[in-house]
């Protein structure tokens, strides 16, 4: 626009000037073309650099994102870019492969001709032998009689062969036995290892709360440690007072003159002056750390924006990047302890503002005082300047009213003073603080600095897991090749065997030696199973008799336990009433020194006016008369008080009597239970030792059993090798009878049923390699678990360490508390009490009484939060019994499919033995093992319902276990409300201390109340830890109750191996008449289930490592929308304690405001003393005229 208004300037600066029209008309032309491409040129510059600025300020956002940076640190690992190289390694290795399989599909037709050149000189052989029978008649005589020698041989095979298959089906029968009764013994050493973790879980907890107690006592004995050190502060202070009203009496005496006190009141003003400026420099201090504070507030709101940020972020990628779940919840555990510290340096900083405010406020009442002195002071000046008026000559008033105004005056000067220590012991508690803050946030920026370190250490290890888990893959890759081709192997020699049938005729003779060989092995064997079972029957006993003795060790050890708790409970009541009467003696000992003092001056002070009166005759005898009665009346007070005084002296000497007799037998009884647990700890060593000694029993009599499985496991591998011979001897001397042509239609059959075998074959082998590789992973499992028990008793041995020290640290306590009893006894006589130290005292405990106040919500927070640990656990733990009870659904379902497969199986079997023309006999055999194996699968399935109902005792269990939670629950409620009137009694005693200051004449009452105060709120702290020695019972019960709970479980379940193995002994004896050819296909089987039952426990543990990710996400979400949640209400506290500071800072101004009025005003009522001085010394001149 403003190129196009130029343009039309020009045009009639042209047109003015009498230019050429066509001119003018060009250039108007060329400016009107050029203005909108200009501008066109310019709005488009201007959109680039807005994109340019856009991407700048998003690179740096960029730059500095966490995320971006772990994504670029994730991306040389990922692989995704080496795909391409994945896809031509697999080429390779399918390259291979086919290789192989030509040269296998070569040989096979190789092996195929062979077979066809074996087939024609059979062919040759039999036409040969055909000319033979006609050629000559002796030989047919022969063979006759060979045949007939051959069938007799035929027969006893035939009885040999029946004998050793019923043989190897007994043992099979036992083996399946032991097999049922080895994974019911794995089932019932899962479930003890389950009882065992919760066991370890709650003693963890409950070492939690004794260490959080071992603090509680710790804090407490310092805190007793504080007061001991006060106390001599105190003492030492009052010394310091007394000095100083010895010195102040001095002055007072030599500063007699008016003029003097004037210049005094003058400095004292200007002192004030000084205060102020002091104040002014604390409200600049106080202006700084309120910055601080905003500045923490600000930080915390970015954390907290970001915490936002980065929750957004997991919500969105939670699907992409389920790796890196474990780094995300250990940042997220890190910025929450983070975000919780910073919450509490806010809850401090509150706390710090608070006690400012009641700072200021006692300076804006030492003030307030101060103003209220200097009214009276100059009431007083204009009183004395009418008096010196009325009584101009008379010296007697003068000298009375300058006495008067100088004690006045030796109280503002006190006043004074007492003000400038306050202010100078706020300025220090305020350095103080500021120098522990700083100290905070130093300790804090180290412990993120920590944190993470923590965080980069644990990426590095999941890193590391990443590339062993890649290895292993590889491995497995190789492996499964390996057996592979060992697979086309075992194929090959599955052909060779058919060719040496021939051959195997010739070994009938010695495999008869043989059989007779192996009836005396399997007798052997037999007899070995049955030892095998008679010392696993005795094993079990003395299990049970070994589990009996530890539940009644435990016992003995709970019962030691809680009598060394309640002994040291009685204890600390008594160090606790000790500690009171001592205080309770030194107050009245100060009581008594302080009425004696006054005493003292009251018979100084009648000398005093008794010299005065004797010297100054100028008084009259009605002034004496008014001095003698208040003489009298203060006479009469003081011998009161002193009455009082030696009543209560004398109350305190019996009580304290009666507390010497009550510590001598405390003693006694303590000396007494030292001796009695020192016995407990030697009966507690001998018990460590006898359960030892029957571990190690324990862990000879398991390696015993599992050296005897080993042997019977071999022996059992054995005896299945010798069988399966024996089936393919007798297999080659049946297809020996049959034609030639019938083998030769079969053997195609069968090498096409081999081929389909072999493929089913390859399938079970991978099953087996995924089930030895989770086999491994058990293993693994379990060595942790034996070391995490290790560390566990490791930590035990700790503990009782630490329980040794503690017991050394009492006495040694004890010891070093009789000392200072004996100092305190020494010092007393020594020590005066001033009401302003002990005013200090009790603020400076009522301070230490608030911190441990809130350390005390602290530990209750820590409790609770244990709670809701414990409450999660509980809900894992039903969701893991869930879990059970669909994985044992499953089974069944996979049992069923297994039976299934079997039949199967079965079909095919009796198939190729119709194709072998098997006799309908051993067919119906067949169908009555089926019946019988129907028979078996319905005890199985009646098994599966009892452990269904052990099941559902389990969660029996658990809810009884939840209902003493929800007592644990209401206790703690109970013990807050206790906390809650401990707190109202707080609140109370600080009411009770304002008006104390305000009433010094009420000062001793309020401190007995004090006193009985904090005994009350020692009871109620001795009946929180009786209340948690309670819960911390009620605990032990909880688990002595599961741990019997497991036990009748196992006992259970031993009754029912026993019911098992009577079963399988009736089932044993059924299942002798099965067929042979059953066992091969039995096995095949049974290693399916085995497989099926180990894939579906890795899918188990799969999934329930899922749900627990998916629980922690939830768990954080939750947390973090608590965490804005208070963000949110410690900025409304932040901002109401902002105003309050505003308020004060103005009520500030206005009280410098009326201080300044007061000096001026000070300063003119200085001038008017000075003129009254000098009319004065003019008066007496005239009489002498």
């Amino acid at each position: 626009m403003t190129e196009t208004f130029w343009s039309i300037i020009i045009t009639l600066y042209l047109v003015e000037k009498n230019y050429d029209l066509c001119l003018v008309l060009l250039t108007l032309s060329f400016f009107l073309f050029y203005t909108p491409v200009e501008f066109q040129r310019r709005k488009d510059l201007e959109a680039a650099y807005d994109i340019i600025q856009r991407n700048i300020r998003a690179w740096f956002v960029l730059r500095t994102w966490d995320w971006f940076n772990l994504f670029g640190k994730l991306r040389p690992m990922l692989k995704s870019g080496k795909m391409q190289e994945e896809i031509e390694v697999l080429k390779k290795k399918m390259s291979k492969f086919e290789a192989d399989i030509n040269a296998q599909d070569d040989y096979r037709r190789d092996m195929e001709a062979q077979i066809e050149k074996a087939k024609q000189e059979k062919e040759q052989l039999l036409i040969q032998l055909e000319n033979a029978k006609t050629g000559a008649a002796t030989v047919e005589e022969r063979l006759e009689k060979l045949e007939g020698t051959k069938e007799t041989l035929e027969k006893t095979i035939t009885e040999i062969n029946d004998r050793i298959s019923a043989q190897e089906e007994k043992t099979a029968e036992v083996i399946r036995t032991k097999k049922k009764v080895e994974s019911e013994c794995a089932n019932i050493k899962k479930n003890a290892k389950d009882l065992t973790d919760t066991l370890l879980k709650s003693e963890a907890e409950k070492r939690e709360k004794e260490e959080q107690i071992r603090v509680l006592q710790e804090e407490l004995n310092q805190q007793d440690e504080m007061i001991a050190n006060l106390n001599k502060e105190k003492k030492q202070q009052e010394e310091m007072n007394r000095k100083l009203t010895e010195d102040m009496q001095g002055e007072e005496e030599k500063n007699a003159q008016v003029t003097r006190h004037k210049a005094k009141l003058e400095h004292t003003l200007d002192e004030l002056e000084e205060t102020l400026e002091r104040e002014k420099r604390g409200r600049s201090d106080i202006e700084k750390s309120k910055r601080k504070v905003e500045s923490e507030l600000k930080v915390i709101q970015e954390t907290a924006d970001e915490a936002t940020k980065q929750k957004q972020e997991l919500e969105s990628n939670l699907k992409k990047r389920e790796a890196d779940l474990h780094a995300l919840g250990v940042r997220l555990e890190d910025e929450q302890n983070l975000y919780g510290r910073v919450q509490r340096q806010l809850k401090e900083h509150g706390a710090r503002v608070q006690e400012l405010e009641e700072e200021l406020e006692g300076e804006r009442q030492a003030r307030t005082k101060s103003d209220r002195a200097k009214s009276e002071l100059q009431r007083e000046l204009e009183e004395l300047s009418e008096r010196l008026d009325e009584q101009g000559g008379t010296t007697s008033a003068q000298m009375e009213l300058n006495k008067k105004r100088e004690a006045e005056i030796a109280k503002l000067r006190r006043d004074l003073e007492e003000a400038n220590m306050n202010h100078e012991n706020t300025i220090a508690g305020l350095r103080k603080k500021n120098s522990t803050q700083v100290a905070e946030l130093t300790d804090q920026l180290e412990e993120q600095q920590k944190a993470k370190t923590k965080a980069e250490k644990d990426r590095q290890a999941i890193q590391r897991q990443l590339e062993d888990v890649q290895a292993t893959l590889d491995s497995e890759i190789k492996q499964k090749t390996e057996q592979e081709r060992i697979a086309k192997v075992l194929e090959i020699q599955a052909t060779e065997l058919q060719t040496k049938t021939e051959e195997q005729l010739r070994q009938l003779q010695d495999f008869n030696s043989l059989k007779g060989r192996m009836q005396g092995e399997n007798n052997e064997l037999a007899r070995q199973v049955e030892e095998l079972e008679n010392q696993l029957a005795s094993m079990l006993r003395v299990k049970a008799q070994y589990a009996s003795q530890l539940e009644e060790l435990k016992r003995a050890a709970g019962e030691d336990t809680r009598e060394r708790h309640s002994l040291n409970a009685t204890a600390k009541n008594l160090q606790h009433e000790a500690n009171q009467l001592r205080d309770s003696l030194e107050d009245e000992a100060a009581s008594k020194a302080d009425i004696l003092k006054q005493l003292s001056r009251a018979n100084a002070e009648i000398q005093q006016w008794k010299a005065k009166f004797e010297g100054d005759l100028l008084v009259g005898a009605d002034e004496l008369e008014e001095v003698k009665r208040k003489q009298l009346a203060r006479i009469a007070e003081l011998e009161e008080a002193l009455d009082t005084t030696h009543a209560k002296i004398g109350a305190v000497e019996k009580a304290k009597a009666r507390l010497s007799a009550e510590v001598e037998e405390a003693r006694s009884e303590s000396e007494r239970h030292l001796s009695l647990i020192g016995q407990l700890d030697k009966k507690q060593k001998s018990f460590d030792k006898i359960i030892d000694e029957w571990k190690k029993k324990v862990e000879d009599l398991n390696s015993e059993l599992e050296a005897a499985q080993k042997d019977a496991h071999n022996s059992s591998t054995e005896v299945f090798k010798l069988r399966s011979l024996n089936d393919n001897q007798a297999e080659t001397v049946e297809a020996l009878r049959r034609e030639n042509k019938a083998l030769g239609q079969e053997i195609k059959e069968l090498q096409d049923q081999l081929s389909e075998g072999g493929r089913s074959v390859h399938e079970m082998q991978k099953i087996v390699r995924r089930l030895d590789i989770e086999k491994d992973e058990l293993q693994h499992a379990l060595d942790e678990a034996e070391a995490a028990l290790e560390t566990e008793e490791s930590k035990v041995i700790r503990s009782q360490l630490e329980v040794t020290q503690i017991r050394s640290e009492i006495e040694k306590r004890i010891q070093e508390k009789e000392e200072e009893f004996e100092n305190t006894r020494r010092n007393h006589q020594r020590a005066t009490d001033s009401l302003q130290a002990t005013l200090e005292a009790e603020l400076k405990s009522k301070v230490e009484l608030l911190r441990h106040k809130k350390k005390l919500e602290q530990t209750i927070n820590d409790l609770e939060i244990a709670l809701d640990q414990a409450n999660k656990t509980n809900v894992d733990t039903q969701k893991t019994i869930k879990r059970t009870m669909e994985q044992i659904k499953e089974l069944q379902m996979q049992i069923e499919e297994e039976q299934r497969n079997r039949e199967e199986f079965r079909e095919n079997y009796l198939s190729a033995e119709k194709r072998l023309a098997i006799v309908q006999a051993e067919k119906e055999d067949i169908l009555l093992s089926i019946q019988q194996l129907d028979r078996s699968k319905r005890q199985a399935e009646g098994d599966l319902i009892e452990i269904k109902e052990q099941t559902n005792e389990v969660a029996s269990d658990n809810s009884s276990l939840n209902a003493a939670k929800k007592k644990l629950e209401a206790d703690i409620q109970i013990i807050r409300s206790d906390f809650d009137e401990a707190l109202n009694g707080l609140k109370a005693s600080e009411e009770r201390s304002k008006k104390a200051i305000a009433d010094a004449t009420r000062l001793a009452e309020e401190l007995r109340q004090e006193q009985e105060h904090g005994q009350h709120l020692d009871r109620l702290r001795k009946g929180l830890e009786i209340s948690l020695k309670e819960m911390q019972a009620k605990v032990d019960e909880a688990e002595s109750a599961i741990v019997k709970g497991g036990q009748k479980a196992v006992q259970k379940m031993e009754l029912r191996i026993k019911q098992m193995e009577a079963e399988l002994e009736t089932e044993s004896r059924r299942y002798q008449d099965a067929v042979k050819s059953l066992g091969k296909q039995e096995r095949k089987c049974r290693e399916l289930q085995f497989q099926v039952d180990e894939d579906n426990k890795n899918f188990t543990r799969i999934n329930d490592l899922i749900e627990k990710l998916q629980n922690k996400i939830k768990v954080q979400k939750k947390q973090i929308d608590e965490a804005e949640e208070v963000a949110n209400m410690n900025l409304q506290k932040y901002r109401q304690i902002q105003l309050a500071l505003e308020n004060a800072e103005e009520r500030a101004e206005i009280a410098e405001n009326s201080l300044m009025k007061l000096r001026t005003k000070s300063r003119n009522a200085s001038v008017i003393p000075r003129n009254l001085a000098n009319d004065t010394s003019a008066q007496p001149v005239a009489p002498a005229q």
